[in-house]
């Protein structure tokens, strides 16, 4: 949590300013019981009016001024803390933005969102509170103590032997509370990456009947969510009952004594009532600061989950500079093998193979064959284990991000929009692209239908592309790495919701581009890649075959198969059929 403060630093004045003011308040909260002692003992036991009535204007007074130095203080106390939660948040975005595929896949959509949301929020409350009453309740307890010093010495021990008491249920209270906040978030995460998995596949669970199930599971969740709630909630609800006991057994010990001295003399019955008062200040803030400890606990515990994320790096650092340099090799992977991190084994393993400037290389395989693990090591999502990737000769370790990114136009297997505009989708692709840009790259992705039937680039996209079908996603999807004119264009299993025809309009429309990028086709569709300059087959990670269309048939099994099972097959069935009708 700590490291968390130096979001702080710009409100300096405000987190100086909300104690002082707060401890200004409390300063004037300590002198009332000494002008109602005075009231007591002067005004009402002389029959002064006159003395009452001015005695009651300073407290009004005193009221007046320390309302305005609350106010003051929680101006000030606020906008520090929801300072300090902004900043924190884009801090935070921006660093989980910095983070490459492999920090993601191992933190879960769900745990970032939670530390953007619950988790800040928890430390903005803790902030506040902190601001406001850290100082102030300690300042108006042990001043309390002091004035009741001056008083009586004899009735104050009783304050100190409270004190004490009170301090070491708060601080064994926290001390145990701590770790089981962390825990109640922990299951939060839990909860609400179950309700993202559900909302989102909302449809496939309704295809299948299997509404009932998931209600259990999130009921299941949940109970445990609740059950840690209560478990906490239950250790911290002991402080304001322990807290009350503590002080009501003082407050009956104080007023015993408290009469036997009047009687004796030693005490006049405002000194009594000031000492009460006293007690009772304590009371109220020591559950101020009970609720304090709280809400501390929560901030503190989700402090240390945003501090967790603050601490985690990225595993790929970017250079600078390095633009390539021309040559005709625009990719090669020079015996690359691929560990994803906590896996077991090779993902990848000595994938071997160059692309031209300009051609077309198809990437087919079964299903986790290692495809898109190919292709995401081209624009760095992922770093090879073993071996070299190169563009334009250069290891791609060696390219600053920008650079990286202007040379690599990427398609990924689930097309994925932004709610907005057509156009404002686009120019993702190309910050200032023209509408004549914007038209040319459509044009190519097969897209111009769809634009045109929408109401043209400025008609709405829903949040994820809703309002589109799979196939009219993928193609604007496409026109937005294309719109960039990249190098190196790769289409990650990106035409799959297309049908033949517009998948092979598509093609041609690439292979016709004027700047003829080297382009990857990942495909389980051997009519998508057929005509490729270069295709490479992958088994296992592995891959068993490179080359040509009508040299794979001849000489790679695997690829034969897949063929086979999309062209051959159904033929073989017609003439079985035919046969049977003969025979019949």
């Amino acid at each position: 949590m700590k490291k968390l403060l130096i979001y702080l630093r710009d409100y300096k004045k405000e987190c100086i300013l909300a104690p002082l003011f707060k401890m200004l308040e409390a300063s004037f909260e300590l002198i009332v019981p000494l002008v109602c002692a005075a009231i007591i003992d002067v005004g009402i036991a002389n029959g002064d009016k006159n003395y009452i009535y001015k005695m009651c204007g300073v407290l009004i007074l005193l009221a007046v001024i320390g309302l305005i130095a609350s106010v003051t203080a929680q101006f000030y106390a606020a906008k520090a803390a929801v300072g300090f939660a902004t900043r924190l948040r884009h801090a935070l975005f921006a660093h989980i933005q910095s983070f490459s595929f492999t920090e993601i896949d191992t933190l879960g959509t769900s745990t970032m969102i939670t530390r953007m949301t619950s988790d800040v929020n928890q430390a903005q409350n803790g902030v506040n509170m902190v601001l406001r009453l850290f100082l102030r309740s300690p300042f108006v307890v042990f001043g309390a103590m002091i004035m009741a010093f001056t008083i009586d010495f004899k009735s104050a021990l009783l304050f100190v032997v409270a004190i004490v008491l009170l301090l070491l249920v708060v601080f064994s209270i926290t001390l145990v509370n701590i770790p089981m906040m962390k825990s109640v978030q922990q299951k939060l995460d839990q909860v609400l990456s179950l309700t993202r998995e559900n909302l989102m596949g909302v449809r496939v669970i309704r295809a299948f009947c299997k509404e009932t199930e998931e209600i259990e599971r999130f009921t299941k969740r949940n109970e445990m969510l609740t059950k840690q709630q209560k478990k906490s909630g239950s250790i911290s609800a002991l402080m304001n009952p322990v807290t009350y006991v503590i002080i009501n057994i003082a407050i009956l010990r104080l007023i015993w004594t408290g009469t036997m001295q009047v009687d004796a003399g030693i005490l006049t019955q405002g000194q009594v009532i000031a000492l009460y008062n006293y007690m009772s200040q304590i009371l109220v803030e020591l559950i101020k600061l009970a609720n304090l400890i709280i809400t501390l606990n929560k901030g503190v515990a989700s402090g240390n989950r945003i501090a967790d994320v603050f601490e985690m790096k990225s595993s790929m650092e970017y250079r600078l500079g390095e633009s390539g340099t021309e040559t005709q090799e625009t990719v090669t992977f020079s015996h690359v093998s691929l560990n994803y991190q906590g896996a077991a084994e090779e993902t990848l393993t000595d994938i071997d193979f160059t692309a031209q400037k300009g051609e077309i290389i198809g990437i087919i395989g079964g299903t986790g064959s290692g495809k898109s693990s190919v292709v995401n090591m081209i624009p760095r999502f992922y770093d090879a284990s073993k071996g070299e990737v190169r563009i334009k000769g250069i290891n791609v370790k060696d390219y600053s991000a920008e650079v990286l990114t202007e040379l690599v136009g990427m398609v990924l297997q689930k097309a994925v929009l932004f709610k907005g505009t057509i156009a404002g989708n686009l120019r993702f692709g190309k910050k200032d692209a023209t509408e004549e840009e914007m038209w040319e790259a459509i044009r190519v992705a097969q897209a111009e239908d769809i634009v045109q039937a929408k109401g043209g680039l400025e008609a709405d996209i829903a949040q994820g592309g809703k309002n589109l079908s799979g196939g009219q996603r993928q193609r604007l999807t496409i026109a937005r790495a294309i719109i960039k004119k990249p190098e190196i264009l790769i289409l990650d299993d990106s035409a799959s919701a297309l049908d033949m025809a517009t998948d092979a309009k598509l093609r041609a429309a690439i292979r016709a581009l004027p700047y003829k990028p080297t382009v990857f086709i990942v495909s389980q569709r051997t009519s998508a890649i057929k005509d490729a300059d270069q295709i490479l087959v992958l088994e296992d990670g592995k891959m068993v075959g490179k080359g040509i269309h009508e040299e794979l048939l001849q000489t790679c099994e695997v690829y034969r198969e897949i063929y086979d099972s999309q062209y051959r097959t159904p033929q073989i069935h017609e003439k079985s059929a035919v046969i049977g009708e003969v025979m019949a």
